[in-house]
């Protein structure tokens, strides 16, 4: 209803304004204070100050006078305080919320025929996910789940470097080494198992005798100058090492979960020919220079420093060359391509972006969603000496704390025997898993992230397991309980009842912006804002204990569509909501 009741302000805002002969424009519209009783205010009179000749307030109560609520849905009162013009909705938005959001689809916007592929998390397959880019596949699912919410038809898609200097080094090495000369691996998963080839591989390269080095460089180039041509052989050899690592770190990715429609290999655009016809376009451009046998493109007049080298001295392609051919290619096949990158990217996304204008290909429709790094506090995990935090580690000392937090609150709360084992293990994962995607997703993307285990699980603070907290809550009120079909909402005139109409009636718009926005964040506030109103309502509105029975009734249907909610918003940021806690 919230999106009807702003399209309903807007429409009245535009006839007051016509009327006054004042000019439309931007609306001003914004949420009004904490002690106002409204949904929408208007600050326009601050704009139009200059221009009518008037203060603000005078405009503001001009604006107000000329209104006649009674012409608009949803529009129950406009009042004018100081410079600000208030809204304030009908009876109407808050029976036909309650009703809407009563149904398990609530928020979910009308198809908005506009096709999404968002690429994201594309790690090199040369070993189990670190920690540190653990939000790049949290950040990229929850933009496709909020896309897909908002009506985009959306793909999800993993770009595989599978043609670039480290899968070479790694190919060699998993064809020149014995197993048996390798360590132990840190996991029973093939990842792990492979990662100590290329492991190995490296430190051959740093430290074995120059004759050596040079003929295992030989080869390695061998490798890179099949792919580049196509060669059979030399990419069913990368093929058996990247496949096998890839599948480990799909593994590892569904415990997120974070999944995805297509797998697109680099090697398929050397194979196709889309990289030699980039190479032969970009050799055509004005901008292009030859500098000491390797090509490159000058993008010093879009004030970018640095050229992008496109063909190295030997002949072969580098990563951008391919990933222009890649863009086109997503750009034939979507409306819009969303791409999520680590803050260490935005040369090479500025430099894409500029060659394909320069291409003729219209970059407006990529959009970049930058990260900045999660950082975990010193001493803030186990792991093993040498292998650093990787994200399998991260998720099993979470499923492991949120284990213990909910062992010792059933020591405190109910009896042992009244929870089983296989319902403490679900919860521990749903708890602790959901932790570390909330921790992750609900910080705006360009800020850093120190992790803390205290601050993510934190029951009674604004964290994943408070708002998981929520819907079991629900879930606990309405088990064995049918919510009945004649419920009157209208007799939910309390205020904490109200707040917590509002609330639920502004998802559907929390939805629309964080899409608009590509930010999930916005989401994550959104349901620690209702987490915080329903624990208001719970406190002070009892549901199966109300006083009479047309209230209890109009409370249950207003829980149900809470727990609706409370599970939509969680299930766009990629969280499982609890039954029961």
């Amino acid at each position: 209803m919230f999106l009807a009741f702003r399209s309903a302000v807007e429409e009245a805002l535009e006839g007051a304004l016509s009327a006054l002969e004042l000019p439309t424009g931007d609306l001003g519209l914004e949420d009004p204070p904490p002690n106002v009783d409204a949904v929408l205010a208007s600050s326009v009179a601050f704009r139009l100050a200059n221009e009518a000749g008037r203060p603000p307030p005078v405009i503001a109560a001009e604006i107000a006078d000329a209104i006649d609520v009674d012409e608009y849905d949803y529009i129950g009162s406009v009042a004018h305080e100081g410079p600000y013009v208030n809204f304030t909705p009908d009876a109407d938005y808050f029976n036909e919320t309650v009703e809407a959001a009563t149904d398990e689809a609530f928020g979910r916007l009308p198809a908005q025929d506009v096709s999404v592929i968002v690429e994201h998390t594309s790690a090199n397959p040369t070993g189990p996910i670190h920690v540190g880019r653990a939000r790049n596949p949290i950040l990229g699912d929850a933009i496709a789940r909020v896309l897909d919410f908002a009506g985009y038809d959306v793909e999800t898609h993993y770009y595989v470097n599978d043609a670039g200097r480290q899968i070479a080094v790694f190919t060699w090495a998993y064809e020149t080494f014995d197993e048996a000369d390798l360590p132990e691996p840190d996991r029973d998963r093939i990842e792990y198992e492979l990662v100590r080839y290329y492991r190995k591989g490296n430190a051959y390269l740093e430290e074995a005798e120059p004759e050596a080095v040079e003929a295992a460089e030989a080869e390695i180039q061998s490798i890179m100058q099949g792919l580049e041509s196509g060669d059979k052989e030399a990419y069913e050899r990368v093929t058996a090492v990247v496949d096998q690592v890839l599948s480990g770190m799909q593994e590892c990715l569904g415990r997120l979960p974070a999944s995805f429609d297509e797998f697109v290999k680099e090697t398929r655009f050397l194979r196709d020919g889309s990289t030699a016809a980039i190479i032969d376009r970009l050799k055509d451009l004005p901008q292009a220079e030859l500098e000491e046998d390797a090509w490159q493109l000058d993008l010093s007049a879009d004030d970018i420093d640095k050229p992008m080298v496109f063909v190295r001295s030997d002949g072969t392609s580098l990563y951008p060359t391919r990933d222009l051919a890649h863009h086109e290619w997503k750009l034939d096949r979507a409306d819009r391509a969303v791409t999520v990158l680590g803050e260490d990217h935005k040369l090479q996304a500025a430099q894409l972006s500029a060659a394909l204008e320069h291409l003729g290909t219209d970059s407006d429709r990529i959009d970049q969603v930058f990260y900045s790094w999660v950082n975990l506090p010193e001493g803030g995990m186990s792991t093993r000496e040498g292998t650093g935090v990787n994200l399998d580690d991260l998720l099993d000392e979470a499923i492991a704390r949120a284990r213990q937090e909910v062992e010792e609150r059933l020591d405190t709360r109910i009896r042992d025997d009244e929870l089983e084992a296989a319902d403490i293990d679900r919860i521990a994962r749903q708890v602790g898993i959901g932790a570390v995607r909330y921790d992750i997703v609900s910080k705006q993307p360009t800020k850093g992230i120190t992790f803390r285990w205290e601050e993510a699980l934190d029951f009674e603070a604004q964290s994943a397991p408070y708002v998981q907290y929520v819907h079991a809550r629900c879930c606990g009120i309405l088990d064995g309980v049918r919510v009945p079909d004649d419920y009157d909402s209208s007799v939910l005139r309390a205020s904490e009842e109200r707040d917590l109409i509002r609330e639920i009636a502004r998802f559907p718009a929390v939805v629309e912006e964080a899409a608009a926005e590509r930010h999930p964040h916005l989401v994550a506030t959104y349901t620690r804002d209702i987490a915080e109103t329903y624990n208001t309502f719970y406190r002070e509105c009892p549901v199966l204990g109300a006083d009479d029975p047309e209230r209890r009734s109009a409370r249950l249907a207003l829980v149900e569509a809470t727990k609706h909610t409370v599970s939509n918003a969680l299930n766009l940021l990629g969280i499982e909501a609890p039954d029961s806690m």
